[in-house]
């Protein structure tokens, strides 16, 4: 899943692609990298990221989901709103990316009666506060419970599990140790949902990059090699969705990673 952000403010590449022509341009580049399915977002929910209005988010994204319909890969909606998800559901989009997990009733039904594959994600609050000391008793716990809580309420309203796919939003009200425990569970759940996988570039994996706890942190275009071994370990344990800035980079490792792999078992 190739990254196309269309906003000024995101961590990684926020401003790069604001204007629809370079928004479009980027993805087509993706694809040619071997993205199988692009993520079109409008809003920046990176920590401490300021919320924009409803017609803001339509008018950046909608240009660019119609021209990217046209390519031969699945396009997904990353939104958290109903108004924005209906819109881009009319257009046609074939996936709804939401950050909020559907816990908005309205994106709940909207979801329910669209035709779209579905990606629940986990977060804790909002985006503008999420990472002010969150707490778990057990992050694992909590976060599969509401993942699974969320799923099984599309279940009861019709939707087939196979269009369901569980991101436990890495990052997203989560230090670095409720990452990791997250990250080391993911075996746990792969062999009964979709699992999805964000952490392309995120703090996570500058902070396992720095050599002590004091190191300035990498920038986020510094982090491409740390995201491509954590896309690995998370294929390894069962993720079938990655959602990543560098898609060449990945797409290679896991050509390389796949083919050793195979000829060890064969």
């Amino acid at each position: 899943m190739g990254v196309v952000n269309v906003t000024p403010d995101s961590f990684s590449d926020g401003g790069q692609f604001l204007d629809p022509k370079q928004a479009v341009a980027h993805a087509e580049q993706l694809v040619n990298e071997g993205a199988d399915l692009l993520d079109v977002g409008g809003e920046s929910t990176r920590p401490g990221a300021e919320p924009v209005s409803v017609a803001e988010e339509i008018d950046r994204v909608m240009p660019v989901l119609e021209s990217l319909l046209t390519l031969s890969v699945p396009i997904s909606l990353d939104s958290r709103r109903p108004e924005v998800m209906r819109a881009a559901i009319d257009l046609g989009v074939d996936v709804l990316n939401d950050v909020n997990g559907f816990r908005n009733p309205e994106a709940l039904e909207i979801a329910s009666q669209s035709k779209a594959g579905l990606c629940i994600m986990h977060m804790l609050g909002e985006p503008k506060t999420m990472q002010q000391q969150p707490v778990y008793q057990d992050v694992v716990a909590e976060v599969h419970a509401f993942l699974e809580s969320q799923a099984h309420a599309l279940i009861a309203r019709g939707v087939t599990p196979s269009r369901i796919v569980l991101d436990p939003g890495f990052g997203f009200g989560k230090t670095l140790d409720h990452n990791l425990a997250l990250m080391g569970s993911l075996a746990q759940w792969a062999s009964r949902w979709n699992l999805l996988v964000g952490v392309s570039r995120k703090s996570m994996i500058a902070a396992l990059l720095a050599k002590h706890s004091t190191e300035p942190p990498r920038p986020a275009a510094h982090r491409v090699f740390g995201s491509v071994a954590a896309a690995l370990w998370a294929v390894d344990q069962g993720a079938r969705l990655l959602r990543v800035h560098d898609v060449q980079a990945t797409v290679d490792a896991l050509a390389v990673w796949s083919r050793l792999k195979q000829t060890v078992q064969d």
